[in-house]
């Protein structure tokens, strides 16, 4: 469910799914529900009937409680480490902005699974890792496309102008919590660079005749197909 939330492919982690989506681990929620449970039973037990303010306090507390651990938690993570790494730091904005939703394309660049080369070999869809796009590159990766690669140098111009030089993944979270002008910069970053990425890379696998990159037919077409469109 977290990784539907985010648009993301299915092959971003547990962990970094439910952090992009903000969605806390379902065991951490029904601990959440289990407390509060068992302190209305209690309360009830006393003679008294919790009115809807005071359980929506408790739940509050609960819910502090359960962010708390949830950020313990993440300090260790087996799958997804640049992503949960650099929203953990902002974990409470992140929960809490009110501005800014997550697109397919913003998506592949703060997970890094989507349109670069590291991740498509991985899945053997590329023979190498290699960017496309710039001739000195020896792995396309979701960092390399945002802050180094030079097709997309004036697109660049454009983010860097909005949320500064750093972009480095967790200096740019920083800057999409912090305001709705840079999310928004990050997203048409993201759009347009990625938009343009997809299309050259259905070009290569129309032109090349490399076993992993045929086009398919059938329902193996249409699931390769539906690597680059959202979910």
């Amino acid at each position: 469910m977290a990784v539907r939330v985010v648009r993301g492919y299915h092959t971003i982690s547990y962990e970094a799914a439910c952090v992009l989506a903000g969605s806390p681990p379902w065991d951490l929620e029904a601990k959440v529900l289990a407390s509060l449970y068992r302190w209305r039973e209690e309360e009830r037990a006393r003679g008294s009937r919790p009115v809807q303010r005071q359980i929506a306090l408790r739940r509050e507390e609960l819910r502090q409680v359960l962010v708390a651990e949830w950020r313990q938690r993440l300090l260790r993570p087996t799958a997804g480490l640049a992503t949960v790494e650099a929203i953990r730091p902002v974990l409470d904005d992140w929960l809490g902005r009110r501005h800014g939703s997550l697109s397919f394309r913003v998506t592949q660049v703060l997970s890094g699974h989507g349109c670069f080369g590291k991740y498509l070999r991985r899945i053997d869809r590329e023979p190498d890792a290699r960017c496309h796009h710039c001739v000195h590159c020896g792995e396309d990766t979701a960092q390399h496309t945002l802050a180094e690669c030079v097709a997309w140098e004036e697109q660049r111009r454009v983010l860097t102008n909005k949320v500064g030089g750093d972009l480095s993944l967790p200096a740019l979270v920083r800057k999409m919590v912090g305001s709705a002008e840079s999310w928004d910069a990050v997203v048409s970053f993201c759009e347009d660079v990625m938009s343009q990425k997809e299309t050259a890379e259905r070009e290569r696998e129309i032109s090349t005749p490399l076993p992993g990159r045929r086009r398919r037919t059938g329902r193996r077409r249409r699931a390769d197909n539906a690597l680059f469109r959202p979910p």
